[in-house]
C-alpha cells in the first residue's frame, strides 16, 4: 500500500510517500520514505544555484549552475537546510581531484549496481551554517526555522549549494553566540580535532590538566581549535607553525611555539620536555622522528589525521587497499608499542551529539573560530585557488548571501 499526503512549506508543495504492505498505515512507520517535490510557485523554484563538477580535476572543472535539482527527503530522519554559510577543508581540493573516489563511491553505493560517474554532478563543501526548511517524520528533535550547523559526510552531496539534506543524527543547533558566517568555520574541524583528541586520543576535561601536548600544524583549521579545547581542559601546549603564525595560536592559548621556518624542528623540539600526546596534522616524514618526543611507558600517544587509507584504495583497489592499510597500521602500532608508545590514526567523525558539546564551549568563549578569509557565492574557485595554495591561518568561508539567480 502507498500513503500520500503533501506538506506546504516555504512556497513548496513537498509529497511524502510510505510504501508498507500494513493497510493501517501511520504516520510514525519507519518504512522506506519516498518524497517528490511539487512547486507551489513558478517552476523555477523546483531547481536550485550550486557550484558542481562534472569530473575530477584542477580547478577548471568547477562550474556554477542553477539548475540543479532541489534535495530529496530520502528516509524519516532527514533534515533540508538552507545554507547561510558553507566552508572549505582541504579535503574538497583533494576530493576535487578525485583523491578517495574508490572508496566514498563504494559508500555512496555499497552493492555496485550504478554506472562509473553515478556521483556527479558532484557537489562538494562539508560544513554548514543555516535555517531547517523541513524535517523527515521521525525528527522531533528539530523543525522548520531552526538555526543549525552541521559537517556533511563526504560521501554526501555537499554545502555549496542553496539546500542541502543532512541526517538529523549529524545536524545540532547552532551556537548562539556566532553568526552562520562564524558557525560555518567550525563544524568539519572541530569534529575531525574532538575525534582526535577525545575518541582517539582519549584526552577529555578530567584526564588533561597539566598534561604536555604537542600540535604540528597548529595553525590550520583543526590546529587553532585543538589549541582552544586543550587549553580549556588545563593542558599545556606546544604549537609547531610557522613564525608569522606565531602571535595567532598564542592569542588561541598556545603556552610555547616553535618555528618550524627558524631551524630545524625537531632541535627545537629536543631542547623541551617530553610530551603526553602529539596531535600531528602535517604527516610525511615528521613522523619518523617526532614519536621520539613522547614520554615512554606512560602511556603517551601520538595520534596522526595523515593516513594512507584513501590512497590504498585509490592505487590498489577496495579490497587491497583496505588490507595493506590494515597492515600498515598494524605494524607501525605494534613498533611503537615495543618503544612505549601508543601509535593511533584519526579521522573525523560526524556527530550532532558531539556538535552541541562543542557549542556549548563555543557559547562558553572557550572556543572561537579563526577565518582566514571570506569568499561570495560566486568567487567558490577563488576560494579553492585560496585554499590549494596552502598555509591559510584558520578557516575559508562562503557567504551564500546574495547568490547568484
Amino acid at each position: 500500500m502507498m500513503r500520500c499526503f503533501f506538506r506546504k512549506t516555504h512556497g513548496y508543495a513537498i509529497l511524502f510517500c510510505y510504501r508498507s504492505t500494513n493497510l493501517n498505515v501511520s504516520a510514525n512507520t519507519s518504512s522506506e520514505l519516498y518524497v517528490k517535490h511539487f512547486s507551489s510557485t513558478p517552476v523555477r523554484k523546483t531547481v536550485m544555484p550550486a557550484w558542481v563538477i562534472d569530473r575530477y580535476g584542477d580547478n577548471d572543472v568547477l562550474r556554477y549552475s542553477n539548475n540543479v535539482m532541489f534535495p530529496i527527503i530520502h528516509y524519516p530522519n532527514e533534515v533540508i537546510v538552507k545554507v547561510h554559510a558553507a566552508s572549505l577543508n582541504p579535503i574538497d581540493v583533494t576530493m576535487r581531484s578525485g583523491y578517495g573516489a574508490a572508496t566514498l563511491n563504494m559508500r555512496r553505493d555499497p552493492l555496485n549496481v550504478k554506472t562509473a560517474g553515478s556521483e556527479f554532478p558532484l557537489i562538494l563543501g562539508r560544513d554548514v551554517s543555516g535555517v531547517v526548511m523541513e524535517c523527515g517524520l521521525d525528527v522531533s528533535y528539530f523543525k522548520p526555522g531552526d538555526e543549525v550547523w552541521a559537517a556533511v559526510p563526504p560521501w554526501k552531496q555537499g554545502t555549496l549549494a542553496e539546500l542541502v539534506v543532512v541526517n538529523g543524527n549529524e545536524l545540532s543547533h547552532k551556537p548562539k553566540s556566532l553568526s552562520h558566517l562564524q558557525a560555518a568555520a567550525l563544524p568539519y574541524v572541530t569534529l575531525t580535532a574532538w575525534s582526535a583528541l577525545m575518541t582517539t586520543g582519549g584526552l577529555n576535561k578530567d584526564n588533561c590538566k597539566g598534561k604536555r601536548i604537542l600540535i604540528i600544524g597548529a595553525s590550520g583549521g583543526v590546529g587553532t581549535v585543538a589549541i582552544q579545547m586543550l587549553k580549556s581542559w588545563g593542558a599545556h601546549v606546544t604549537a609547531v607553525c610557522s613564525g608569522n603564525a606565531a602571535e595567532m595560536v598564542m592569542g588561541l592559548g598556545a603556552d610555547c611555539v616553535v618555528d618550524y621556518k627558524s631551524e630545524n624542528v625537531e632541535q627545537q623540539l629536543k631542547k623541551l620536555d617530553l610530551f603526553d600526546f602529539i596531535l600531528d596534522n602535517v604527516g610525511g616524514d615528521t613522523e619518523k622522528w617526532v614519536t621520539q618526543r613522547l614520554k615512554t611507558w606512560s602511556g603517551a600517544k601520538y595520534v596522526t589525521l595523515v593516513t594512507p587509507f584513501l590512497l590504498n584504495t585509490d592505487r590498489l583497489g577496495v579490497a587491497d587497499g583496505m588490507m595493506q592499510t590494515g597492515a600498515t597500521i598494524a605494524s607501525k602500532a605494534l613498533k611503537h608499542l615495543c618503544r612505549g608508545v601508543h601509535y593511533r590514526w584519526g579521522f573525523f567523525i560526524p556527530s550532532g551529539q558531539s556538535l552541541d558539546e562543542i557549542a556549548e564551549l563555543v557559547d562558553a568563549d572557550k572556543i572561537r573560530p579563526v577565518i582566514d578569509q571570506t569568499f561570495s557565492f560566486d568567487d567558490v574557485p577563488k576560494a579553492f585557488q585560496k585554499m590549494e595554495r596552502g598555509h591559510a591561518r584558520g578557516k575559508i568561508v562562503i557567504s551564500l548571501k546574495g547568490t547568484k539567480e
